[in-house]
């Protein structure tokens, strides 16, 4: 796999070499701009249905494609991660989320396009409108509720899904 970084030659600025700074950043040998690599943020919703059950989705497209994830993605630009959870759990799932609360962050490496793509993955409890339809849409191939204390977290495609099954484990299962 490629690093980001790998890929920059030259300066976005002035179109000048670009050196290694850093291990997370590259340098302009002609005007000095630094261009540093951040994780991208993406959020992760989970959505509870009060009888020990969490919804699950089943990924449609890669990476990971056919194995399990949770419902979210990444955050575009000028929305906070909240908006952005709430836009992801719509679009994947045709559920309106009425509450959110932060949990935690994980960070991941996501495989795109044979390029290693730093996140962090910020999870939230997501409360939805539970009068709506469920409907797998957009790269969700299927939706399912699961009981989150009996979850192997190993069905899960993307590390950091599986530290955060994990984690809630822990937390809601006293494991």
């Amino acid at each position: 796999m490629s690093h980001l970084l790998d890929i920059f030659s030259c300066c976005p600025k002035c179109g000048g070499s670009f050196v290694e700074n850093d291990f997370k950043s590259k340098r302009c040998c002609e005007c000095g701009f630094v261009y540093y690599l951040n994780p991208s943020a993406a959020n992760v919703a989970v959505i509870a249905d009060g009888k020990g059950r969490i919804l699950v989705a089943t990924r449609s497209k890669d990476p990971a494609k056919g194995t399990l994830d949770l419902p979210g993605g990444f955050c575009d630009c000028h929305e906070s991660a909240e908006e952005g959870v709430v836009r992801e759990v719509l679009e994947e799932t045709g559920l309106k989320v009425t509450a959110t609360r932060y949990l935690f962050s994980i960070p991941n490496i996501y495989i795109y396009s044979g390029m290693e793509i730093h996140t962090l993955d910020l999870f939230f409890e997501c409360t939805v409108d539970a009068s709506m339809p469920l409907r797998a849409e957009d790269d969700v191939q299927e939706l399912e509720w699961m009981e989150l204390c009996g979850l192997d977290s190993n069905r899960f495609g993307l590390a950091s899904i599986r530290a955060g099954i994990e984690k809630l484990k822990s937390m809601k299962c006293g494991r």
